[in-house]
């Protein structure tokens, strides 16, 4: 295996990570109604440069889904104590979606722990979003949703309806990403903690919390990674993010959706090599 699973406390909840390498941490956060196991096309060539931690957010894989309202504010919170309990005083972290969002608060409201940040296909940076996921925000439609999803049949739907929305290429979809999509919608409290997530982030009118306004704040090298044909967030949005940012560059990943990490690992790999090289405190 190229990483050790290890098990750590963060803030009170039980939390799964995956970890790896030697070097200068890299902490890296899976996007909502995914697992650190999404990370495995790519941590053992980030783990030749870099410690690398990649935690279950909580709610998702196998850590802890506690009764809470898994707002963006709740993720900030939980990756400032993964830190905390890691030890780790300042990290390169990369965010996806979700873990995007979570990431970008971070750097915002504590920037000395954030050496050098990477948002891939991240939220919070424009109020569009996919209808296929503001819909499930619909009262009544998200919970008609679980209880289908939880039965085989409705597991193994939901795996290949997440494909069709997150791969340029669904039927490219890794085996084992599969798998696992069907795994965690059957592990108790998952789908629920999902939906909460996706809630607190969206409504029917698109994403709920926007940051773009505030990146102009943020002083750390800032990559912006982004499939070329995501159907979740548009590229656009990524242009318009590096334009706000002090020390920000963009690497477009061709032929891709919403998940670079795990449809073009190469390309995500070579993207963030560059980066890496290129900063001036490496």
């Amino acid at each position: 295996m190229a990483f050790e699973e290890r098990s750590i406390e963060v803030g009170g909840l039980p939390t799964r990570y995956l970890e790896a390498g030697a070097g200068e941490p890299l902490v890296l956060l899976h996007a909502l109604g995914e697992s650190a196991l999404d990370w495995r096309w790519v941590i053992p060539t980030l783990a030749r440069t870099h410690r690398v931690y990649a935690p279950d957010l909580p709610g998702f894989g196998a850590s802890a889904k506690p009764t809470a309202d898994y707002s963006p504010a709740f993720f900030e919170r939980f990756a400032v104590g993964f830190l905390d309990a890691l030890g780790l005083r300042r990290a390169a972290v990369v965010g996806n979606s979700l873990g995007g969002l979570s990431a970008l608060r971070l750097a915002l409201s504590e920037p000395s722990r954030v050496g050098a940040l990477i948002l891939v296909d991240s939220a919070g940076l424009s109020r569009s979003a996919s209808l296929a996921l503001r819909s499930l925000t619909a009262p009544g439609y998200g919970e008609l949703s679980i209880a289908w999803a939880r039965t085989p049949a409705g597991a193994a739907w939901r795996a290949w309806s997440k494909a069709q929305l997150l791969f340029a290429h669904p039927q490219l979809a890794p085996p084992a990403w599969r798998t696992e999509q069907y795994r965690l919608a059957r592990l108790p409290g998952f789908l629920e903690a999902a939906l909460a997530a996706l809630r607190a982030q969206l409504d029917l009118q698109g994403q709920r919390e926007v940051l773009l306004d505030r990146l102009p704040d943020l002083k750390m090298p800032t990559l912006v990674v982004w499939g070329a044909k995501d159907r979740v967030f548009s590229p656009s949005q990524a242009r318009e993010a590096v334009a706000r940012l002090q020390r920000g560059s963009l690497a477009l990943i061709p032929d891709c959706g919403h998940l670079p990490h795990i449809e073009r690992p190469d390309h995500f790999l070579t993207a963030l090599d560059e980066f890496f090289g290129l900063r001036p405190d490496s």
